[in-house]
């Protein structure tokens, strides 16, 4: 495993739980809006963390903390991360992962093994404006959309949730997508708010009325749909 950061208390990453987050080294998308973009290009200038640091931290944290959030970059790029997973179940956390959906297989597996117990999964934005969204040209949206089924098939809780950003997302890419999702348990729309570790600097946010409009746009398609942080 590849791990390039450790927080080590979070009442906000695991919806309803105490938990510690897991920040995985590398992605395969190159969103402009990425806030951990230090994770994601290399070379990582920061101190890998070992697992034997991650379990000796948790052993110490067995009846403190309820569970464990996995994120990244992007988690199912590690080649470990079953086993690494498995080893958390045993001393008894639960995990949340949180993942871009573009290796279903992968998620599906997961699923099926119970090494997760609940998953987020970004939408990054409307079917026909995903590749500009994630900075890949050509972009195969096939993976993503299996992803999507395999959640809304409601074997496991989950969310869905956007990032959006003005330069990037329109009420009407909002509306689209809400359309493509219609019928998911769980949606979050989430501001988009600058930091030193975005990759690109020069984007921006909505105000909380406009984002309130576009909530109120995509209710009908989402009625679960919530805003989140603001």
């Amino acid at each position: 495993m590849e791990i390039g950061g450790l927080q080590k208390l979070s009442l906000l990453d695991y919806p309803d739980r105490a938990c510690c987050t897991i920040f995985t080294l590398g992605c395969n998308f190159r969103c402009p809006f990425c806030h951990n973009a230090s994770l994601i290009l290399p070379p990582f200038s920061g101190n890998i963390i070992s697992e034997e640091e991650i379990f000796s931290f948790l052993k110490k944290r067995i009846g403190l903390l309820d569970g464990v959030c996995i994120t990244g970059g992007e988690p199912l790029l590690q080649k470990k991360l079953e086993p690494f997973l498995y080893q958390i179940k045993s001393l008894g956390f639960s995990i949340k992962l949180d993942t871009n959906g573009s290796f279903p297989e992968r998620l599906q597996r997961l699923i099926s093994s119970q090494l997760v117990d609940y998953v987020a999964m970004d939408i990054k934005n409307a079917p026909n404006k995903y590749s500009q969204t994630i900075g890949i040209k050509n972009f195969d949206l096939a993976p993503i959309k299996e992803s999507v089924s395999t959640l809304m098939a409601d074997e496991i809780p989950y969310e869905f949730r956007t990032t959006v950003v003005r330069e990037l997302h329109t009420a009407e890419d909002m509306l689209a997508l809400a359309q493509w999702i219609q019928g998911s348990e769980k949606y979050y729309i989430q501001n988009f708010v600058c930091s030193d570790d975005v990759l690109i600097k020069d984007l921006s946010g909505y105000s909380e009325k406009e984002l309130q409009n576009i909530l109120l746009s995509i209710l009908p398609f989402l009625p679960a749909a919530e805003l989140r942080g603001i």
